[in-house]
């Protein structure tokens, strides 16, 4: 029987969110494509159908998982508290796809990588909106440091097994994004808990 096109495109978004939440728990390697076409509650002969091959399917995935979302603004030091909390931590598979992926990615196709640059130019450019420095090429500046420190902080609070070192990595990482005049409000601030949810959302979305 004859699938829809828009069967293939619940099928195909089915098998995208499947793969996003396996490759972000466990890696690209270690991840099988009759694993992810089984979490997808498809068959395995199906895959063919939408990809060419397992690199096609990482390259789409994480195009699909950094798509980004509604146009929402962030304030820093909120935007920096939600993401450096041991919640986010623990949610490796629904949270930031660039610290679980960033560094597998590298090793991956120009396509996945390319994907994962653009992603980084859009997350500098809206987090250098939450910044009140200046001018723009120290908004910029911060904005950079704080998203590297962030994502680096992550990464490292998830590989120690000293639940101590763990939080404490994300929580001097935090304080010291502060102490650095980053998280100061700008013209676009919120309120905190709005700036959470945006947070929180980007997260599960790809912006991190």
């Amino acid at each position: 029987m004859k699938v829809s096109r828009e069967r293939m495109a619940e099928h195909r978004r089915n098998i995208l969110n499947a793969a996003s939440r396996l490759f972000r728990t466990r890696g690209f390697e270690a991840v099988t494509v009759a694993e992810v076409m089984q979490a997808a509650g498809l068959t395995h002969g199906g895959f063919y159908g939408h990809f060419r091959s397992k690199d096609d399917l990482i390259a789409q995935t994480v195009a699909h998982v950094l798509e980004p979302g509604a146009k929402q603004e962030v304030e820093l030091a909120d935007y920096a508290a939600d993401y450096l909390s041991a919640q986010h931590r623990d949610d490796v598979a629904g949270g930031c796809p660039v610290a679980a992926l960033c560094s597998e990615t590298s090793r991956q196709t120009p396509e996945a990588r390319a994907a994962m640059t653009a992603n980084l130019r859009r997350q500098i450019d809206r987090l250098s909106r939450g910044v009140s420095g200046p001018d723009a090429a120290a908004n910029r500046k911060a904005a950079i440091g704080a998203w590297a420190a962030m994502v680096g902080a992550m990464i490292l609070a998830r590989v120690s097994d000293d639940p101590a070192l763990s939080y404490e990595v994300l929580i001097r990482t935090r304080d010291w994004i502060a102490s650095k005049g980053a998280a100061g409000p700008g013209p676009n601030h919120r309120s905190t808990r709005q700036s959470k949810v945006a947070a929180g959302n980007q997260a599960s979305a790809g912006e991190g």
